[in-house]
């Protein structure tokens, strides 16, 4: 037991702080999930349906190994998004190439489902702060806000850079500066912070599965031709050694007192 554990009987939140190594492994994360979908239903030749199946079982386990925590343990956090990650890509994988639901419908249905999942949340907890994920139930509504941030991202981001013919590269840029205008919104202008946080983790998404794209998809399909194999492993390696730091110099954050109660 920590000290700071010692010293202490508020609750431990969670899930990680908000800094720059939380959005580096996030951007690599939701990369990796884009190529490593991929793999699996292309390349390892297992199809969608076999690849959905597989992967929302392992799912299944890393947040039953999430939700047995009390506090934020790195590895069983980001073990977690990445996998969620990946399953988020195959639920609209599905949605369009299965079913041929146009990507305009599944980007206006996630958007939908996002904004239900965020009212729902703030009127059982009157808060959508990620500084007091302290309960099961908070934590349920957390991973839920976070699978479908990566459906929408997905959708959003196959729309920009395929049906509406960006490209990649661009579709990239365009994702970013988004991210960009949202970051000095919030330091300039004294945007939200919750608001911040969550517009920049959806559009995070479509970034990372451009960057994806562009490096995994062959030159005739606007890519750079390095393959999902090779995309893949150099974005985990990213995400371990990532992981590896925050595991080595994370302390916990405690919920103070007034976080326990139901305010914004």
């Amino acid at each position: 037991m920590s000290q700071h554990d010692a010293n202490t009987n508020d609750p431990l939140n969670r899930v990680p702080r908000v800094t720059a190594d939380f959005w580096l492994i996030k951007l690599t994360a939701v990369t990796m999930g884009e190529t490593a979908a991929d793999y699996l239903a292309v390349n390892l030749g297992l199809g969608l349906t076999a690849t959905s199946l597989i992967m929302t079982a392992v799912l299944g386990v890393a947040l039953v190994l999430q939700f047995a925590q009390r506090r934020y343990v790195p590895w069983a956090y980001w073990l977690a998004v990445v996998l969620i990650s990946v399953v988020g890509t195959l639920v609209t994988d599905n949605l369009t190439d299965k079913l041929n639901v146009p990507l305009e419908v599944s980007t206006i249905a996630f958007t939908v489902i996002l904004a239900l999942t965020f009212a729902v949340w703030y009127a059982s907890e009157k808060t959508l702060s990620i500084h007091s994920i302290y309960t099961t139930k908070r934590e349920v509504f957390y991973w839920l806000a976070i699978l479908f941030t990566f459906a929408l991202g997905t959708a959003a981001g196959d729309l920009v850079a395929e049906q509406f013919e960006f490209g990649y590269p661009t579709t990239a840029l365009i994702f970013a500066s988004l991210i960009v205008a949202i970051t000095a919104a919030y330091y300039a202008f004294k945007l939200n912070a919750i608001a911040a946080f969550w517009l920049a983790y959806i559009f995070t998404r479509p970034l990372g599965a451009s960057i994806g794209d562009l490096l995994a998809q062959p030159q005739e399909y606007g890519g750079l031709g390095f393959g999902t194999i090779v995309t893949s492993i150099l974005f985990l390696a990213i995400i371990v050694v990532t992981v590896a730091y925050m595991s080595f110099v994370y302390e916990p954050e405690s919920v103070p007192a007034q976080g326990l109660t139901a305010e914004p």
